[in-house]
């Protein structure tokens, strides 16, 4: 084949019969180099396969890298037992099915949470640690070096009705919120100490297929020239979502287009995704993703109350800020605001995490109220009625735990502008991706194996299918977990 420079191609297989060279050949070839790639590298080669990875960044590490480290993981493991915890497989399960949302994948939720346990020690296994500390507070990460902590909605009504909650957020150690570093620092270095071949600066265009419609490699760009790695077993697609990708974006997911603050590495354009459709693999999920509004710390702020543009609350103030991000999306043309008293205003000088901003102060309700533009007296009755059951500890309507709740009646009072477009951040990244069995075999619109294709990771439409499910940690569990069976799998040529 020709060494010219080769236009991007993702939607047209190339045959193999048309390949004159290859550029090298492996048993296993996996495209990406994030936590779903290197660790369908390892148990690729624990499998007794030789495999290369291809990865289009400078580095490896991916979006996984860049993340705060966080992989929800339960049922009884060591940090678990260590911090004074108990939980079981099936209040893991119950759990995460239910925060999968309505399209849940029933059979890649119960493997995930039965082999839970094992996959902590497979990490533990590459060098990952988790310090046995549980962080308490309401965080979007351990600002310490602690290892456990809650990621999501698992004590927040209607959740906590439905299994017992626990935490499951293990974080790798280091101190703050970058634990995605020493997790693919471990696990790189594994992968290469076990004979991996990391081959960075290769982006991965187009599959290329034998003449029976399997998949036996993939045509790369590799110093702007077109080579092409032949996969005599099966090739693994783990090259991330398609959240920096416009096009695909408003095409499959305009309601994560309002976001402003796309959630991924530069690379995370959809191409794994498109190489697997040209293949034949089918797509599902790909309106589905995560959108946030990151609104503590400080822990202050879930004692406030969130009303919108009719001076109404509409959600429990308590819940994971995914579930919020997603509730305010769900009507993206209304105001929000934040409603806080007197006995707070000491965090005005600290805004919300997201950077939200002040959108009015009043002496009186009366007075912020109308500086909000809002109803004529609907925020002083909605303020009037949470108050009432607050100093009872009670929340008829949407269930904040007791341990929030706190009248708002220490004047003067004060807003944070919660509206999209005021200002404040709003992460998106997507959820959507390839059809896959469990064990990561790409399927067809029929619900066929792609022959010789597996993806993971964002390629893959895996356990996080619905934001306002969300909980932190279970994108790195999904990745790594998924991204090793895909790698057993790829290795037997299954």
């Amino acid at each position: 084949m020709s060494t010219a420079p080769l236009k991007h191609q993702a939607d047209h297989p190339l045959p193999a019969a048309q390949v004159s060279h290859w550029h090298a050949s492996t048993d296993v070839l996996i495209v990406g180099g994030g936590g779903a790639g290197i660790s369908a590298a390892i148990e690729a080669v624990d499998s007794g396969a030789s495999v290369t990875v291809l990865e289009a960044a400078s580095a490896a590490g991916g979006s996984t890298q860049m993340a705060g480290g966080l992989i929800y993981m339960g049922g009884g493991t060591p940090t678990q037992k260590a911090c004074g915890f108990e939980d079981s497989v099936d209040d893991m399960f119950n759990y995460l099915l239910r925060a999968s949302g309505p399209n849940a994948d029933t059979a890649k939720v119960r493997l995930y949470c039965e082999r839970s346990l094992e996959h902590y020690d497979w990490l533990t296994r590459q060098g990952v640690e988790f310090k046995p500390e549980y962080y308490p507070g309401k965080h979007t990460n351990t600002p310490n070096y602690a290892g456990l902590m809650l990621t999501g909605n698992e004590e927040a009504w209607p959740d906590v009705e439905y299994a017992r909650p626990a935490p499951r957020g293990h974080k790798p150690l280091i101190k703050g919120d970058h634990g995605g570093i020493p997790l693919m620092e471990n696990l790189i270095r594994s992968a290469r100490e076990k004979g991996v071949q990391i081959t960075c600066d290769a982006r991965a265009l187009t599959a290329t297929v034998d003449d029976n419609g399997r998949v036996c490699g993939v045509v790369a760009r590799v110093n702007q020239q077109a080579r092409c790695f032949r996969a005599s077993r099966g090739v693994v697609l783990c090259g991330g979502g398609f959240i920096l990708n416009e096009a695909m974006v408003q095409r499959y997911a305009p309601r994560l287009a309002l976001g402003n603050y796309p959630n991924g590495n530069p690379n995370d354009t959809g191409g794994g995704i498109r190489i697997g459709v040209g293949a034949g693999g089918a797509t599902i999920n790909m309106h589905e993703g995560f959108i946030c509004t990151p609104y503590y710390p400080p822990k202050e702020f879930l004692n406030a109350i969130l009303v919108d543009g009719s001076g109404q609350r509409f959600i429990n103030e308590d819940v994971y800020h995914g579930r919020m991000g997603s509730a305010i999306l769900d009507r993206p043309e209304q105001r929000y605001f934040l409603i806080l008293d007197g006995r707070f205003f000491d965090v005005l000088d600290r805004p919300p995490m997201g950077g939200y901003p002040v959108a009015g102060t009043g002496e009186t309700l009366a007075e912020l109220e109308a500086e909000l533009q809002l109803p004529e007296t609907a925020l002083q009755k909605t303020v009037e009625l949470f108050n009432h059951y607050a100093e009872r500890g009670e929340d008829p309507l949407f269930h904040k735990a007791a341990k929030y709740l706190q009248p708002l009646d220490q004047p003067p009072y004060a807003a944070f502008d919660f509206s999209l477009g005021a200002g404040g951040l709003f992460p998106v990244m997507t959820f959507g991706g390839l059809d896959t069995l469990p064990t990561g075999e790409v399927l067809t619109i029929e619900g066929n194996i792609v022959p010789g294709l597996y993806a993971a990771g964002r390629n893959s439409a895996g356990i996080p299918r619905c934001a306002a499910g969300y909980a932190s940690g279970m994108s790195i569990g999904d990745a790594t977990f998924f991204g090793r069976l895909a790698g057993q799998s790829a290795a037997r040529g299954s």
